[in-house]
């Protein structure tokens, strides 16, 4: 039987603001990857969202970003290594903390946004991430686009990495996603992102937008909760890897 970890992130609303479908979409996916004040999230929405997290059972990950609330963590800065190391090891404390004080722990970490894109290309600003996780707690699982640079400097760093796909996003040829400022860069048809989940898992296979079919290691999923079908692409697909004998749950660890 084939093992897919599908991860959401969760924990994006501020303040009075609400930003996803987070208690909805918790009871489909099996880890939550929480944000931790700098892009999007503050102390009273990291605790809701941990407890939420503990009720349906969850594993639970620091989402740190860029200090970027007005651009929700998706806008490029001009930061060095040394600062990108210093502003993750803090938001994964933050959110240890809060973790220790509901009585769990983290599982993974997964940058989130720019953040995330810019690790997946520059091996100083990967190394920078994987240092800061592994420092803090050499346990925890970094998640990485599959492929990437930050995926290479996890393992050289001797942290467990997980590889990650995304379920709504297109692919450039090669294998980084297209920028949110490209027309194409979502995909909207949910039952043509199904099937693409399905093959990455079962073939390792994605096409491109340039429709070249590109390699690609799939240990978990993201599908994003603030999207406006969120719920109904979730349910399905759970529905269709049930039905393509694909068990929801972590495997690297075995």
């Amino acid at each position: 039987m084939k093992v897919i970890d599908l991860n959401a992130d969760l924990g994006e609303s501020f303040g009075a603001f609400k930003v996803g479908n987070d208690q909805e979409i918790l009871p489909y996916i099996s880890s939550a990857n929480i944000a931790c004040g700098y892009h999007a999230g503050d102390h009273n929405v990291m605790f809701e969202t941990v407890r939420l997290a503990q009720k349906y059972g969850v594993r639970i990950g620091a989402h740190p970003g860029l200090p970027d609330l007005a651009g929700f963590g998706r806008r490029e800065m001009q930061i060095s290594a040394r600062e990108i190391y210093h502003l993750v090891v803090y938001q994964i404390g933050a959110l240890a903390a809060v973790c220790l004080a509901c009585g769990t722990r983290l599982s993974h970490v997964k940058p989130h946004g720019a953040l995330y894109n810019m690790a997946a290309k520059s091996k100083e600003l990967a190394g920078a991430i994987a240092h800061a996780v592994a420092d803090v707690d050499s346990s925890l699982v970094l998640y990485g686009l599959g492929g990437s640079e930050l995926v290479k400097e996890g393992k050289n760093t001797g942290l467990l990495v997980a590889e990650e796909v995304f379920a709504d996003r297109t692919y450039q040829p090669d294998g980084s996603l297209t920028s949110r400022k490209d027309a194409n860069a979502m995909v909207h048809n949910s039952e043509l992102a199904v099937t693409r989940v399905i093959r990455m898992i079962t073939e390792g296979k994605v096409p491109a937008v340039n429709g070249a079919e590109i390699d690609i290691q799939a240990d978990t999923i993201c599908v994003h909760g603030d999207e406006p079908h969120a719920l109904k692409f979730v349910r399905n697909l759970r529905a269709a890897l049930k039905m393509n004998d694909i068990s929801v749950r972590e495997s690297w660890r075995s």
